[in-house]
C-alpha cells in the first residue's frame, strides 16, 4: 500500500492529510485558536468532588474545569493504592493539587477529560511514570523480536517508571532506543521538576504540536512521501528528523509549484463532500450519515443500483462496497462515540459473515482504538469507536443562527480561507487584478475588522487590490465575487 503524507499551511490554518494508495483517508486540521490539547500536561486543583458520579472537577487554568473520574487516578496515589475499587472521597481531597493529562478535549458544553495516569511517547518507546510495567506493541508480530525489545526494555527501564516499546522499535538497535528512553525520562525529570516550582494551575508541558506529531507517530519507511507547501513546516519535520530519524529525512519534500498542493492530489473536493450527508458509492447507490449528540448512524441504500444477478448477490455486492467507504468515512471525518450502521438486510448467514469481516478489514489502519460487533439479525453492525476531540464537522461547521442549531453552516473561518484559495487559483490564471467581495455581515466583519484585516492581508498576499462590500441579504455561508475591471460576476470561475 503505498502512503503518503500532504500537508498544507497558512497563517490561519494548517492542514494535514493522509493518502492510502492516493485516496483521502485522514484529514488533521489545526488552526491557532483551537490547537489541539491532547497529551498536555497540566498541574491542576481539585476543585468539585462528586461522589455521585465518582469524579472531581480540577481547575486546570482553562475556561472550563476538567473531568477526572476516579478510575482515571493512577495507582502513584496511596490512597488509590490503598483502594484499588475505592470511593473518589478516599482518593481525593479539595484543593489537592494533581498532576494531570488531557486525554480527551472540550466537546460543546464539556470540559476536557484528564487522567492522573500520565504517558509521555517518544519515537519508539512511552515512558509512564509511576508504572511498573513493560509491554510492548502487540503490532509486532515476530515473538523473537518481542522478546528482545521486552528484555531490553526491561533493561533500560528508569526507576518508578512503566514502559511501553511502540510498534516503530521493530528492528531498532539497542543504542536506538536506548537514547529514546533517556531523553524521555530527562523531558519527565524536567516536567516533575518543573511542577513541583510553581503553584496550581498551569500548562507544566505542551504536546507536539501537530506536524511534528505526526513525525513522530506515523512516519516510518513504509510512508512513501511527506511533501509540505510551507518552508517553515519543512524545515520543522527536517530538523526534527535530524534528531530521532535522519534516514527517513529522503522522504520529506518541499512543494513550490503555483498551482495549490491540495488541488494536485485532489483533495479540496473531498473536504467539500465531507459536510454533505450523503456520500455516493458506485452505480447509484449511497450512504447517509447523521450525526446527533448520542451517536452517528449510517444508513446504507442501493438507490438506483439494481444488478444482474439474484437479489441477494446483489445486495451483498452493494453492502461490500458501502462497508469499504463507510470505514473510509468514519476515519476521514474523525467520527467517535457509539457508532450504528444500518446495512441492508440479507437473509444468508455466511454473507452477514463476509460483510463483517469485510468491514474489520477496512477499519484495520484505524489509529483509534474501538470495537465493532457482527451484524445482527436486523443487518446491524453496531461499534464504538475513541472520542478524543470533536469530529471535523464540528471544526469546518457551526450552529446554524436560522434553524438554531438543528443544522449547521460553514464557519466564517473556514469560508475566509475558501477565499484565500479561491484567489490563489484566481492569480494563477486571470490578468484581473481588482476584485469587489460581497458578503453577508458576520463575514464582512471577519474579513475587514481591525487596521491589519484579513482582506488587506489578502491583497497583500497575492498583490491584488480587493475590496470587501456588506450584503445582509446573502445567506450565512454565502458570499459573491466580482471582477471590478470586467464589471462582472467570478464566483464561479475559480471555486474551491
Amino acid at each position: 500500500m503505498q502512503k503518503d503524507i500532504i500537508i498544507n499551511a497558512s497563517e490561519y490554518e494548517t492542514r494535514l492529510a493522509i493518502l492510502e494508495d492516493s485516496k483521502l483517508v485522514e484529514l488533521l486540521v489545526e488552526r491557532p485558536e483551537s490547537e489541539r490539547m491532547v497529551g498536555d500536561i497540566y498541574k491542576g486543583v481539585a476543585k468539585d468532588i462528586l461522589p455521585g458520579m465518582q469524579a472531581v472537577f480540577m481547575d486546570i487554568g482553562l475556561e472550563k474545569n476538567a473531568f477526572l473520574h476516579v478510575s482515571d487516578i493512577g495507582l502513584a496515589y496511596e490512597a488509590r493504592a490503598r483502594h484499588k475499587q475505592g470511593r473518589i472521597e478516599d482518593v481525593v481531597t479539595k484543593n489537592q493539587e494533581i498532576l494531570v493529562q488531557v486525554i480527551k478535549e472540550p466537546m460543546g458544553t464539556k470540559g476536557p477529560r484528564v487522567t492522573s495516569e500520565l504517558s509521555i511517547p517518544g519515537r519508539y518507546s512511552v515512558l509512564v511514570p509511576g508504572g511498573k510495567e513493560v509491554r510492548v506493541s502487540r503490532k509486532i508480530v515476530s515473538r523473537i523480536e518481542k522478546k528482545r525489545l521486552k528484555d531490553l526494555a526491561a533493561q533500560l527501564r528508569p526507576k518508578d517508571c512503566g514502559l511501553i516499546v511502540r510498534t516503530v522499535a521493530e528492528g531498532k538497535t539497542d543504542k536506538e532506543l536506548k537514547s529514546d528512553i533517556r531523553d524521555l525520562f530527562r523531558l519527565w525529570d524536567k516536567i516533575r521538576k518543573q511542577a513541583q516550582r510553581k503553584k496550581a494551575p498551569f500548562l507544566v508541558h505542551k504536546e507536539l504540536e501537530m506536524t511534528s506529531g505526526i513525525m513522530r507517530d506515523l512516519l516510518t519507511p513504509e510512508v512513501t512521501n511527506v511533501i509540505a507547501d510551507s518552508k517553515k513546516e519543512y524545515h520543522n519535520m527536517i530538523s526534527y528528523l535530524r534528531t530521532v530519524a535522519p534516514n527517513l529525512r529522503s522522504k520529506v519534500r518541499l512543494y513550490q509549484d503555483k498551482v495549490p498542493l491540495f488541488d494536485i492530489y485532489n483533495i479540496e473536493s473531498e473536504i467539500d463532500k465531507m459536510l454533505d450527508r450523503r456520500v455516493w458509492i458506485k452505480k447509484g447507490a449511497y450512504i447517509v450519515i447523521d450525526q446527533t449528540e448520542a451517536m452517528v448512524t449510517i444508513d446504507v441504500n442501493s438507490g438506483r443500483y439494481v444488478g444482474r444477478s439474484d437479489q441477494e448477490a446483489t445486495i451483498l455486492k452493494v453492502n461490500l462496497e458501502a462497508a469499504k467507504e463507510i470505514a473510509r468515512q468514519i476515519r476521514l471525518r474523525d467520527i467517535g462515540g457509539l457508532i450504528v450502521i444500518d446495512f441492508i438486510d440479507m437473509e444468508s448467514r455466511e454473507n452477514r459473515r463476509k460483510l463483517y469481516e469485510e468491514f474489520r478489514k477496512a477499519m484495520r489502519n484505524d489509529r483509534s482504538k474501538g470495537s465493532i460487533l457482527p451484524v445482527n439479525e436486523f443487518g446491524l453492525i453496531e461499534m464504538t469507536r475513541e472520542k478524543i476531540r470533536p469530529s471535523l464537522m464540528h471544526a469546518f461547521s457551526e450552529p446554524c443562527p436560522t434553524c438554531k442549531g438543528i443544522g449547521r453552516v460553514l464557519s466564517v473561518e473556514t469560508l475566509a480561507t475558501r477565499l484565500e484559495r479561491w484567489f490563489s487559483r484566481a492569480k494563477l490564471v486571470s490578468p484581473v487584478r481588482r476584485y469587489k467581495i460581497a458578503a453577508n455581515p458576520q463575514l464582512h466583519v471577519f474579513l475587514s475588522d481591525g487596521k491589519d484585516s484579513r482582506v488587506k492581508k489578502l491583497s497583500r498576499q497575492f498583490r491584488l487590490d480587493i475590496e470587501v462590500v456588506e450584503d445582509k441579504y446573502l445567506p450565512v455561508e454565502k458570499y459573491r465575487i466580482f471582477s471590478l475591471e470586467e464589471n462582472l460576476e467570478v464566483t464561479d470561475l475559480y471555486r474551491t
